[in-house]
C-alpha cells in the first residue's frame, strides 16, 4: 500500500515489534551459547592435570599422569645467570622427594632473551648432560601472549603473575591446583618446606584409606 503522492507507507509498528523481538532474541542466544562455551571450557580445565602438553618429540602428553602427585613446574632455560644454581637445587628436590609422590616438571621458554635458543629436546638433553637432571622436559612453551601455553596460563592466571624472567616455580597439589609461586631468587629451601608438606599430606591420607 503506498501513501499519499505515491510514496511508500512507514511499516507498522507491529512489524518493527517483530524485528526488534527476533534481533533481541538472537542477541540472548549468541550470549548464551558463548556464555556455555566459557563454562564448558572451564569444566574441562578445571586443575593443571586437565590439560594436554607437547613431550621434546612433539607428542601429545596428558598431564592427568601427574593427578595425585605434588608437581614443582618451572619455566626453565638453558643460559641464563640461574641456570645452574636452579637445575642443581631442582634435581636434588626431585631426588629427595622421590618420583611416587613428586615430580619437578620443566617447561622451556625462549621469551626471555637469548636464555633459551634451541628446541625443547636441546634443552632438556643440555640439563641431562651438564647437570644430570632426570625429571620430565616438555616442548618450548609460550608464556607471554595471546600464544600462550594454556597449561601454564592456568598456573598464571591462578596466581594473577606471570613470570617476568626463566625459573619462576609452581608448587601445584595433587589435585591440580596452585599452591604457591616462587620468583628465581627465592631461596630453595622454603620451596622444599611447602613441597614436602603437600607430600607428607598425600602419604598420611593413603595411609589412612588402608
Amino acid at each position: 500500500m503506498e501513501a499519499l503522492g505515491g510514496y511508500p507507507s512507514k511499516p507498522s509498528s507491529s512489524r518493527a515489534r517483530v524485528v526488534s523481538l527476533i534481533i533481541t532474541a538472537t542477541l540472548c542466544i549468541s550470549s548464551l551459547y558463548l556464555l556455555h562455551t566459557k563454562l564448558s571450557r572451564n569444566r574441562n580445565h578445571a586443575d593443571f592435570y586437565s590439560f594436554q602438553v607437547k613431550d621434546t618429540k612433539g607428542r601429545s602428553v596428558s598431564l592427568e599422569k601427574y593427578r595425585g602427585k605434588v608437581s614443582l613446574v618451572v619455566n626453565v632455560a638453558s643460559h641464563s645467570e640461574q641456570t645452574e644454581q636452579n637445575y642443581r637445587d631442582l634435581q636434588e628436590l626431585h631426588r629427595a622427594l622421590g618420583s611416587t609422590h613428586f615430580t619437578v616438571l620443566a617447561f622451556p621458554c625462549a621469551q626471555y632473551g637469548d636464555t633459551e635458543p634451541g628446541m625443547g629436546r636441546d634443552a632438556e638433553a643440555f640439563a641431562r648432560s651438564n647437570y644430570a637432571v632426570t625429571f620430565p622436559f616438555f616442548s618450548m612453551i609460550k608464556i607471554m601472549g595471546s600464544e600462550a601455553e594454556p597449561a601454564f596460563r592456568f598456573l598464571t592466571d591462578s596466581v594473577r603473575q606471570i613470570p617476568k624472567w626463566n625459573f619462576w616455580k609452581f608448587l601445584v597439589s595433587a589435585e591440580g591446583q596452585v599452591v604457591q609461586v616462587w620468583k628465581p631468587d627465592e631461596p630453595m629451601e622454603e620451596i622444599r618446606k611447602e613441597a614436602t608438606a603437600l607430600v607428607r599430606e598425600i602419604i598420611l591420607k593413603k595411609r589412612h584409606e588402608l
